[in-house]
């Protein structure tokens, strides 16, 4: 199901069909680092990581990731950008990956400045936030270009570690 489109992109609900690119975006090199190992290694752990996740979060709160697809190249899906509502933030959580290939060409910006519009407009959302390693330069430069302000260093998770926070007021 189409939720909105840029000039070169389309953004669709995340279904489990979408398991084999799911799975490819979860085990890119950039997702491994800067977000971690979910332990996603095949296609029916991706299936299971969409029903547990993508799908339980449009039940809960009407919004979650969605699958970017290019115009330009068949409606290939080359990253997730999404919202998300985390237990451990203040605010909804601004995210967005891109398959290797796709980095550094502009979709990012696209992508996300679209996902700022339908946080707005469409789901009503007052602030965003968003948190990143530090050493993740290309998305705190992204998150800033955005108009997203540092806010200060936490640990939001179990594991101890310690991420940038950043917010905007929409």
């Amino acid at each position: 199901m189409q939720i909105a489109e840029t000039n070169r992109l389309i953004f669709s609900k995340i279904t489990v069909d979408d398991a084999p690119f799911i799975l490819e975006l979860m085990n890119s090199p950039g997702w491994i680092k800067y977000i971690g190992d979910r332990n996603v290694k095949t296609v029916e752990q991706a299936k299971s990581y969409i029903q547990n996740n993508q799908l339980k979060c449009y039940e809960d709160f009407d919004f979650g990731y969605y699958k970017v697809q290019l115009k330009s190249e068949n409606l290939k899906p080359i990253g997730s950008f999404g919202l998300l509502k985390r237990d451990t933030l203040d605010h909804v959580d601004i995210g967005f990956s891109l398959l290797p290939g796709y980095e550094g060409l502009g979709y990012g910006f696209e992508g996300a400045s679209q996902l700022m519009v339908l946080a707005k407009d469409t789901f009503n959302i007052k602030t965003v936030c968003a948190i990143t390693l530090p050493e993740n330069q290309a998305s705190i430069h992204l998150l800033e270009k955005l108009g997203l302000s540092y806010q200060k260093r936490i640990k939001p998770f179990d594991n101890g570690e310690e991420l940038l926070l950043f917010v905007k007021n929409l």
